[in-house]
């Protein structure tokens, strides 16, 4: 069945499979019929981040609550690259905006982490999981990042994965350059960036000392820590990611 790409797009927990119905909370169900003011039979796609995407239609509409029946699969779950961003919480409209565009640029896992120039220490992770899940709704993703509670970044150097390499965005000038550090086929990665002060002596000392650990510089210019998060992220994706 083909169907536009401007259908609606809907993230939901549910199995997913054809025949089935499935029964929507009420914010959803409120965003469907009194802000996009659906009726029934009106096509909804559907995906869960591990069944694919489906077609579905409005089946019922109560008050509070919304039923879709499924049609059919349009696109199977596809493997997507395993990328991380351990990111230092900047200004609230900010932080949102790494979030929406990190989850636009394949990031599965978002994890707030306070280092020592963090100024922002309050983070609303519910708020940043709605972000990143309206963000995979709106560009056409099979899945949504997990978000984290916020850790330090000690912690966060104690917990990482030993065989995660981590790219490590040095406003200092002394990392490599995102075209030589971005070499060989991909694998699990994850990406690392302080706050607008940038990492502290003593952090990049830390971060040097490990050998998982490339510091990467983005060029002459000093970036806003929201917009290195999508320059290291771009070039990634396009030296060695899936925008190939």
């Amino acid at each position: 069945m083909a169907q536009s790409s401007s259908m609606v797009r809907l993230y939901v927990d549910a199995e997913l499979s054809a025949g089935d119905d499935v029964d929507l909370g009420p914010d959803s169900s409120h965003y469907l019929t009194n802000v996009l003011r659906l009726a029934l039979g009106a096509p909804v796609r559907l995906f869960n981040g591990r069944d694919g995407e489906w077609v579905s239609r409005i089946e019922s509409i109560a008050k509070r609550a919304i039923t879709l029946h499924l049609i059919e699969q349009c696109r199977p779950q596809a493997p997507e690259p395993d990328i991380w961003l351990a990111f230092s919480p900047i200004k609230k409209s900010r932080t949102d905006f790494a979030v929406e565009k990190a989850t636009e640029l394949g990031i599965t896992r978002l994890m707030p982490v306070i280092t020592q120039f963090t100024s922002t220490r309050r983070v609303n992770s519910g708020r940043l999981a709605a972000t990143a899940k309206e963000a995979a709704e709106q560009c056409h993703r099979l899945s949504v990042p997990n978000v984290d509670e916020t850790r330090s970044f000690s912690e966060l150097l104690a917990e990482w994965p030993r065989d995660r390499q981590m790219y490590a965005l040095d406003e200092t000038g002394s990392g490599r350059a995102a075209r030589d550090a971005f070499q060989g086929p991909p694998g699990p990665v994850g990406f690392v960036t302080g706050p607008e002060g940038g990492f502290s002596e003593s952090e990049l000392d830390l971060l040097r000392a490990l050998d998982f650990v490339t510091l990467v510089s983005l060029g002459p210019r000093i970036l806003r820590a929201e917009t290195a998060v999508v320059a290291a992220l771009s070039a990634y994706q396009a030296i060695v990611g899936d925008w190939h």
